[in-house]
């Protein structure tokens, strides 16, 4: 709205410095009465073509043949299709602006310049207009679309942070339960057997307690440990100077296992864990590790069974396995299943497959990791 009566003011002005010109020149005209009445078309014109420039910018054309009080809003009409319409648009503009001047300079010519020289300057200045127009356009087209990109980029930065956060908190999420739940399962069987056997001699008390303190110590540590390496921008190592489990410390979680009073076999057919890479050797670890609290939690009293093989330029094969519970009470907890949902991200991160499945009365957990050779 203020753009359109500020061009109409312009216009309007200009409108009426032609119009006193052509009276100071010649005030006994007797087609003064045109000029004015095509002055106040003119004026009337000028929002129509600030939003039909082709409409008004045909019938100012037209008006400029009759005077020239219409010369500065058909050429004002011309620059304004330039810069808002397609080019064929724009030239049919201004060449009806030039077809009507060109009659305007024939009935009504310049004073002290040739019809010829009047046609030249008149095409010259139209040419001029169109070439300003269609720069001005191309200059908002460019700036629109360097908007649209930055907003797209913003808007795409903003989804990479989201995804990222997400991310990040799925991979915390995801230490925290490894690392915990093989633990704390540890000191739920201890703190079990401390509730169901009060008969116990005090030493067997004593001992009981001291495992449950020293299990609770150590899941305080290793949640501490998990935070720093989490905190850190390359967790391959932790900073603390403590490594990574890596496949070698299998044994020791099979032997953690086994002083919680689960029966665990461990097949062992790899010659020499050391070989594994430290980041494949690593997730099998926590295969192991959710199997083995999967084992305690939901089929207690269960022997278990671990099978590792493979070789080099092959794959590394991790198979657990169990027998199901006789009745319901023998495993009384109950879990999400979000620890299975997570090893099997991670699994696939590794560019590995992992498979679980109940068949012949036993449950069995599968992964299968690459090991490049």
């Amino acid at each position: 709205m203020v753009v359109t009566i500020g061009a109409t003011a312009a216009v309007g002005v200009l409108i009426a410095a032609t119009l006193l010109g052509l009276y100071q020149a010649d005030q006994t005209s007797r087609i003064l009465g045109l000029d004015l009445a095509v002055a106040v078309v003119s004026c009337g014109l000028i929002p129509v073509t600030l939003r039909w420039p082709l409409a008004g910018g045909l019938a100012l054309g037209v008006l400029a043949a009759l005077s020239p009080v219409a010369t500065p809003p058909a050429t004002a009409a011309a620059l304004i299709a330039a810069r808002q319409r397609r080019f064929p648009v724009a030239l049919a503009v201004a060449a009806t602006g030039i077809a009507g001047h060109a009659i305007q300079g024939w009935w009504r010519p310049a004073g002290g310049l040739s019809y010829g020289w009047w046609l030249v300057l008149l095409t010259a200045a139209y040419a001029a207009l169109l070439g300003w127009g269609a720069l001005a356009q191309a200059r908002q087209a460019l700036l629109d679309s360097l908007r649209e990109r930055a907003l797209r980029a913003e808007a795409e930065q903003a989804r990479r942070v989201a995804e990222a956060r997400v991310a990040e908190r799925a991979r915390i999420a995801r230490e925290m339960h490894d690392v915990l739940a093989h633990r704390l399962s540890l000191v739920s069987t201890y703190a079990g057997a401390l509730e169901f056997r009060p008969d116990s001699s005090p030493e067997q008390l004593s001992m009981a307690a001291g495992v449950v303190r020293a299990g609770v110590h150590q899941a305080l540590d290793e949640l501490r440990e998990v935070i720093t390496v989490l905190r850190e921008d390359n967790n391959e190592a932790d900073p603390t100077g403590r490594p990574q489990p890596v496949l070698a410390d299998v044994a020791c979680l099979v032997d953690e296992s086994r002083a919680a009073g689960t029966s665990v076999r461990l097949d062992n057919r790899i010659g020499a864990p050391t070989e594994v890479p430290a980041a494949t050797g690593r997730t099998a670890y926590r295969v192991v590790q959710e199997a083995l609290t999967n084992a305690r939690k939901h089929a207690a009293g269960q022997p278990v069974l671990v099978l590792l093989e493979g070789s080099p330029g092959r794959r590394l094969v991790v198979d657990v396995r169990n027998p199901l519970p006789t009745n319901a009470s023998a495993s009384p907890a109950r879990g999400a299943g979000t620890g299975l949902v997570g090893l099997t991200e991670r699994v696939q991160l590794a560019g590995g497959q992992l498979d679980h499945e109940i068949s012949a009365g036993e449950f069995r957990l599968h992964a299968r990791l690459p090991w490049p050779a």
